[in-house]
C-alpha cells in the first residue's frame, strides 16, 4: 500500500533524506476545514482500512524498481535502498472512534512518527478517511430523514465511481445507518445485509399464464401440490370485482411472472407494481397472487414502486391492502411492507414525511453514493510538529490557518447530556474538569476569551496504532454503526438538523491562543 501516495511525497521524502532530516520527529493532523451538506456535522469512517493499510505498508522490489523509473535520474541508489527498509513501525496513531459524530477543523486522525513517513502517508490516509466519511454521513442524513422506522436500502452499484466506490459505499453507508445493500460482494466481504427484488425485465419477460413452468406449488403445511396459475387467476377475479376494476385490464404477462417468481419463492413472495398500470394491473395482480398464496399457508413479504408520485400511490395502495385483509379477512395483508426506489434524494424523502406517506422501505442509489450536493468532504493533512517544535500555516485565509502544536483534543458536554463545544489543548496541558470554568477562544473569534463550565469532559482521541501494531481493540461493523447512532443521538436538535443548523463551536485552550498567537506575531 505504499505506493497509494502522489509523486510529490516521494520528492519530499528525497529531499527530507537527502538533507539528512528524514527521521526528524514530526507530527501531523488530519481533518475537514467545513461541514459538508451544508449541516454542522460529519461521521468520522474509514479507520480500520487505514489501520490495515499501515500494518502493510512496505515498498516491495517491484514498488522500488518503478520509483528508480519516475524519479530523476540524478536519484541516489541508497534513498531507493533506504525505502526498501521502510515501514509503519515508528509511527503512532490516535483518532476518534470510528462512527463518532467529527466536526470541523476538529482533528479526525493524529499521526505521529519519522517526518519521512508521516509525510508519505498523507494522501494514503486522506484517501482511505475522507470518502468514507463522506458516505457514512450522507446515509447519516438520509437516516435523519427517513426517521427510525423505515428500512433503508443502498442499491447504487450501478451507479458508482467504480467497483471500489460502489463496495466502499455499500459499507459506510451501512455504518451511517442504512439497514441494507443490494451489493452481494459488499455482503460477502463486510457482512452488511442483503436484500433485492425482481426487476421490470423480468416481469417484461412473461407473456401469458401458458408460460409459467413449473406450476404447481405445495401448501406450507404439507398435501397435495396445487395449480398456482389457475388458482391465482380465481383470485384475480375476486380482486377486481372488490377493486371494481375489469379484470381483462390485468396484464396477464405480469400475474404470469408474479406466479411464477412466488412459485420459486413462496416464502419471500414481493412484487415490483409498476411496469404497467399500477392501480388496474400491477396491484390487481400482485393481492392475487399474495392472496393465492395465503390460501396454501404462505405469507408475502413485499411490494415495490419504482415511478411516479411515490408518496400517493403509496397511500392508494395501503388503502387497497386495508380493503382486502378485512373483505377476505387476512389481517396481515394490511401490513405488507411498501417499498419504493426511482432516483430517491434527501427531498424526495422530505415529500415523503410531508406528505404523511405510507412507505415503509426506500432504496436509494445514485444520490447516496455519489454524493452528488458534495462530491469530497475536503479533507487535508497538516504538518503541527517538527523536532519538538510547533508549525503554522499562515493564510489571508483565516480558514486554511492550521493549529499548531500536538495537542489533546476534548468534547464538553452541557447538563443535558449534548456536546456544545469541542476544545483544543496542548498535550502538555491538564485535563479540564467537569463543573469547572475554562477560558477558551473560539475558532473564528480568536481575540474573544469566553468562559464556559462542561457539565462532563471526554476526551476524543484514543491510541489505535504503535509499534506496527494495532494496539486497541476494533469495533466490528455493526458495533460502528451502532456507536454512529448514539453519536447522533447525542447531538442537540440544533446542530443535529440538516438545514441551516447552529454552527457546532470549536475552540483552543488560552495557552493554545497564547502559542497561536506568538506564532503568528514572530511571522510578521
Amino acid at each position: 500500500m505504499a505506493p497509494l501516495t502522489d509523486l510529490y511525497h516521494l520528492t519530499m521524502a528525497y529531499g527530507h533524506w537527502r538533507a539528512g532530516r528524514h527521521r526528524a520527529p514530526a507530527a501531523a493532523e488530519l481533518f475537514f476545514r467545513r461541514g459538508p451538506f451544508g449541516g454542522a456535522f460529519a461521521l468520522g469512517a474509514g479507520l480500520a482500512e487505514a489501520l490495515r493499510c499501515l500494518r502493510a505498508f512496505r515498498f516491495s522490489a517491484a514498488d522500488v524498481a518503478y520509483l528508480r523509473s519516475v524519479l530523476p535520474s540524478t536519484t541516489e541508489d541508497a534513498f531507493f535502498n533506504y525505502l526498501a527498509t521502510l515501514d509503519a513501525s515508528e509511527v503512532t496513531i490516535s483518532a476518534v472512534p470510528e462512527g463518532s459524530v467529527i466536526f470541523a477543523k476538529v482533528p479526525f486522525l493524529q499521526v505521529k512518527g519519522p517526518l519521512l513517513v508521516v509525510q508519505l502517508l498523507e494522501t494514503t490516509l486522506l484517501c482511505l478517511v475522507s470518502y468514507a466519511s463522506l458516505v457514512a454521513t450522507n446515509a447519516a442524513r438520509f437516516r435523519l430523514l427517513a426517521g427510525p422506522d423505515v428500512k433503508l436500502m443502498e442499491m447504487g452499484l450501478r451507479r458508482a465511481q467504480g467497483p471500489d466506490g460502489a463496495l466502499s459505499a455499500s459499507k459506510y453507508s451501512y455504518v451511517g445507518g442504512f439497514d441494507y445493500t443490494s451489493n452481494i460482494l459488499a455482503g460477502k466481504l463486510y457482512g452488511v445485509p442483503v436484500c433485492g427484488t425482481i426487476a421490470h425485465s423480468f416481469i417484461m419477460s412473461f407473456t401469458s399464464l401458458e408460460e409459467v413452468q413449473p406450476r404447481e406449488l405445495p401448501p406450507l403445511a404439507g398435501g397435495e401440490p396445487v395449480d398456482l396459475p389457475s388458482l391465482a387467476e380465481s383470485w384475480l377475479g375476486r380482486v377486481c370485482e372488490l377493486l371494481q376494476t375489469p379484470p381483462e385490464k390485468a396484464n396477464r404477462g405480469e400475474l404470469a411472472a408474479f406466479v411464477s417468481y412466488a412459485i420459486a419463492f413462496p416464502r419471500d413472495f414481493q412484487g415490483l407494481l409498476d411496469t404497467y398500470c399500477v392501480k388496474r394491473s400491477g396491484l390487481p395482480n400482485f393481492c392475487a397472487v399474495a392472496l393465492a398464496l395465503h390460501q396454501l399457508g404462505y405469507q408475502a413479504v413485499g411490494l415495490r414502486l419504482d415511478s411516479g408520485d411515490l408518496a400517493r400511490q403509496s397511500k392508494e395502495i395501503r388503502q387497497v391492502l386495508r380493503a382486502c385483509a378485512a373483505h377476505f379477512q387476512v389481517p396481515w395483508f394490511e401490513t405488507i411492507p411498501i417499498a419504493v426506489s426511482n432516483d430517491i434524494s434527501e427531498q424526495s424523502l422530505e415529500e415523503f414525511r410531508r406528505e404523511g406517506s405510507e412507505i415503509n422501505v426506500i432504496g436509494v442509489g445514485m444520490n447516496l453514493v455519489t454524493c452528488p450536493l458534495q462530491p469530497s468532504l475536503g479533507c487535508v493533512y497538516k504538518l503541527v510538529e517538527v523536532n519538538g517544535s510547533p508549525c503554522l500555516k499562515l493564510t489571508e485565509e483565516e480558514e486554511k490557518m492550521t493549529i499548531p502544536g500536538t495537542k489533546t483534543i476534548y468534547r464538553l458536554y452541557d447538563a443535558a447530556g449534548h456536546p456544545f463545544m469541542d476544545l483544543m489543548a496542548l498535550e502538555e496541558e491538564p485535563l479540564p474538569s467537569a463543573g469547572q470554568e475554562v477560558v477558551v477562544h473560539v475558532l473564528g473569534r480568536l481575540n474573544e476569551a469566553s468562559k464556559v463550565v462542561p457539565a462532563a469532559v471526554e476526551p476524543l482521541h484514543r491510541t489505535y496504532f504503535r509499534d506496527g501494531q494495532v494496539c486497541e481493540p476494533l469495533p466490528s461493523l455493526p458495533e460502528v454503526r451502532s456507536h454512529a447512532q448514539a453519536s447522533l443521538s447525542l447531538l442537540s436538535p440544533a446542530h443535529r438538523r440538516l438545514r441551516e443548523p447552529e454552527p457546532y463551536p470549536v475552540a483552543v485552550t488560552e495557552r493554545l491562543h497564547c502559542l497561536l498567537t506568538e506564532l503568528w506575531q514572530a511571522s510578521q
